[in-house]
């Protein structure tokens, strides 16, 4: 089954590491604007990186086993901690390795189904398989769980054209000479590479 489409999952950056509705668990860096002035000739004291902002780096670093190592160190002492399994949920998926991806995002939503972010990179796993269903229900779920969620909101669009051009392609196998079938087939194509060009 071809695919002409891209869904959007949540990667790293910035905004990734307070995921939504998971404010308990972010741990945040000092605020320097709160800290005392300096006193001439001080240092100001050094930012302490969080376990997330370790794994992050090594990915920038393109350092994934690394990350890998470090995101199971401390999730053999932590195993709760939210933000390390989600991001070594997005290492795995953006390093092939799908179907532990698959099982780390079912984990999340099944632990922390307020979630919106694990329902929308195990849909976008789904999808990328061809599981449209599963797919559309999972971003169904997501924007259930926050309605303002924007990157599932756009997903599912993306989505239902990719559902749209797949349902063209079948019907036309059915009716190969049928011109209506290949204009909409080849609009909803186009659109799906416009969608893909936009990201």
């Amino acid at each position: 089954m071809a695919h002409y489409f891209a869904l959007r999952s949540v990667g790293l950056r910035p905004t990734l590491v307070a995921l939504a509705g998971a404010a308990a668990i972010t741990v945040a860096a000092p605020a320097l604007a709160q800290m005392a002035p300096l006193a001439p000739g001080e240092k100001a004291p050094a930012v302490v990186p969080t376990e997330a902002q370790e794994i992050e780096k090594l990915v920038r670093e393109r350092q994934f086993d690394q990350a890998l190592q470090r995101a199971d160190t401390i999730l053999a002492r932590n195993p709760r901690n939210l933000q390390v399994r989600f991001l070594r949920a997005v290492v795995l998926s953006d390093t092939g390795k799908t179907a532990e991806a698959t099982a780390a995002f079912e984990a999340m939503t099944q632990e922390f189904p307020e979630l919106p972010e694990p329902y929308n990179n195990l849909a976008v796993l789904h999808a990328a398989a061809g599981r449209y269903d599963s797919a559309r229900a999972l971003l169904l779920r997501a924007i259930e769980v926050a309605p303002n969620y924007i990157t599932a909101q756009e997903n599912l669009g993306d989505l239902h054209m990719a559902i749209a051009a797949d349902v063209y392609a079948r019907a036309l196998k059915l009716d190969p000479e049928n011109a209506v079938l290949k204009s909409k087939l080849q609009l909803a194509r186009d659109a799906s590479a416009r969608l893909r060009a936009a990201r």
